[in-house]
């Protein structure tokens, strides 16, 4: 199996990373350290990656899961940071990973109002125009159009009938945290080494670009490992300043609900109504695949240290989002509706400009308000790469790989804009695989050994099957119950389906140890 993450990869790579020296330590296992080691790895860097829980453990998993243009950033101004969005997200969709990526139609409802709708429609036909301007980006979706009270209907039939609206179109995700694992296993197949469970205590000594490496000391499975490294990447998010305690961070928290998708007729569009008072951010009821519906997404500024326990949606965000989207629907939603909730947070770099008095959240420079491009700061031998977003991922790395390059006296350049994941083909071959469509959405080419490991369901009622849990021990490094039910799989995005599914998940574990 191609960039397989075995426990007994797992095992080798321990014993030989101890006490050597490489290239790059990559810390963090999230999409940006996951982007960063295969870039890296594929330009013929020796790379270590070092994650302290598992891959896709912090922000990567709570996105809204999409591979969006970036409509909101053109009412900003932000241009360039359009143009590389809808760039990145042709790159997804035609070279990396177009077996995780799909077409999603978005309905602004004239329910909203029609002054929203019109203002909706010139920003998709301005995402439009940047889209056309960039490579691959011509033909990657349909053109923003407005349609009628029968296709709205047809869409999202919980919206109230008699209006129409405008559809513009973006990317959907099956899964980030799947991104992140395809990601992690390419950069495996290119020989990076891939360490979960390893967290990192110090990195001790500074570095020439010329000479020199630095020690970088780490907790794995109660052991102390110790590895000598040219340079370090901390792609830690969140928790980056506990390496960089200079950067200087504005988190914000993005919370979503989880509800049955039948609550709102079974949409086939994401329903996108905007918050009361603003023009560029909206609340999105994103339906999945599985027949959930993800309601989100807040933007709520974070006091003090990240602590390291996921995050809960607050109560008052809850009331916002239902009472946002209820504006627009027939029979309004209630805490009833929903079947979970989940909340992430979002590592916001404060801009030069705020100064030294600067209050989270303070009305000046509002988490909403803050830019979503990324920062690159040395401090001796660690490179830390803050900020951005899950779509721009691979621009990121290609940037941070390219200044460790650099100073590191090479020349090697990127090859990751035409650099398929694992399992990704293009469209026809992935069409022709004879497996469910379901596994070839989030397994891609890989989905016919999936299927072959166990068609059985794990719970009644969930599309899981045994053979994705079996799959995700022998080959995606999950180690733990919750490795296999809040990561490879999502039911715990569902509590009470994923207190159903922890008996399978240990058995599975048990029996593939």
């Amino acid at each position: 199996m191609i960039g397989s993450l075995s426990p007994a990869l797992r095992g080798r790579d321990l014993e030989q990373v101890a006490g050597s020296l490489v290239d790059v330590v990559v810390v963090g296992g999230g999409v940006t350290g996951a982007g960063v080691a295969l870039d890296a790895a594929a330009r013929g860097l020796s790379v270590v990656l070092l994650e302290r829980t598992d891959l896709a453990a912090g922000t990567s998993r709570w996105s809204s899961k999409l591979v969006h243009g970036g409509l909101r950033y053109l009412a900003h101004g932000e241009i360039a940071l359009a143009r590389e969005s809808a760039r990145e997200r042709a790159v997804l969709m035609g070279a990396t990973a177009p077996h995780l990526v799909r077409q999603l139609p978005f309905l602004i409802p004239d329910a909203a109002g029609r002054d929203v709708s019109a203002l909706g429609g010139l920003g998709g036909h301005l995402g439009d125009l940047v889209r056309f301007s960039v490579a691959g980006g011509r033909g990657s979706l349909p053109a923003t159009r407005r349609v009628g009270a029968d296709d709205v209907g047809r869409m999202v039939p919980a919206v109230r009938p008699g209006r129409g609206g405008v559809v513009f179109w973006d990317g959907q995700l099956s899964d980030d945290a799947r991104l992140v694992v395809a990601l992690a296993r390419t950069a495996s197949a290119y020989g990076a080494r891939v360490l979960t469970g390893a967290t990192v205590t110090a990195v001790d000594g500074a570095t020439t670009p010329s000479s020199g490496s630095a020690e970088v000391h780490a907790a794995v499975d109660g052991a102390v490992l110790t590895l000598r490294a040219r340079t370090v990447v901390n792609a830690a998010g969140v928790w980056a300043q506990r390496l960089a305690p200079g950067i200087r961070l504005v988190p914000s928290r993005g919370s979503h609900l989880v509800l049955r998708g039948d609550r709102l007729g079974s949409p086939s569009a994401a329903l996108t109504v905007p918050l009361p008072g603003s023009r560029s951010r909206y609340v999105f009821a994103l339906p999945q695949a599985d027949g959930l519906v993800y309601l989100g997404i807040t933007d709520e500024p974070v006091e003090g240290p990240v602590p390291d326990d996921d995050p809960q949606p607050s109560d008052a965000e809850v009331q916002q989002l239902l009472d946002t989207v209820n504006q627009v629907l027939a029979e309004p939603l209630t805490r009833d509706d929903l079947v979970g909730a989940y909340a992430g947070y979002r590592p916001l770099v404060l801009p030069e400009s705020a100064g030294t008095g600067h209050r989270p959240g303070g009305p000046a420079t509002a988490t909403a308000d803050l830019s979503r491009t990324h920062l690159l700061a040395w401090d001796g031998p660690v490179l830390s790469v803050v900020g951005g977003k899950l779509t721009t991922y691979r621009a990121m790395a290609e940037e941070t790989v390219d200044a460790v390059v650099a100073r590191l006296g090479g020349t090697a350049r990127s090859t990751t804009a035409r650099l398929p994941l694992v399992g990704a083909a293009p469209r026809p071959v992935l069409d022709a695989l004879p497996s469910p469509a379901r596994l070839v959405a989030r397994y891609g080419t890989e989905a016919p050994e999936v299927e072959a490991l166990g068609p059985d369901l794990v719970v009644a009622g969930r599309p899981e099957t045994v053979g994705e849990l079996r799959f995700a021990v022998r080959h995606e490094g999950a180690r733990t119950v919750a490795d296999l039910l809040d990561r490879r799989t999502r039911f715990g995005l569902v509590p009470a389906d994923r207190a159903r599914a922890v008996p399978v998940a240990e058995q599975v574990l048990a029996e593939e140890d």
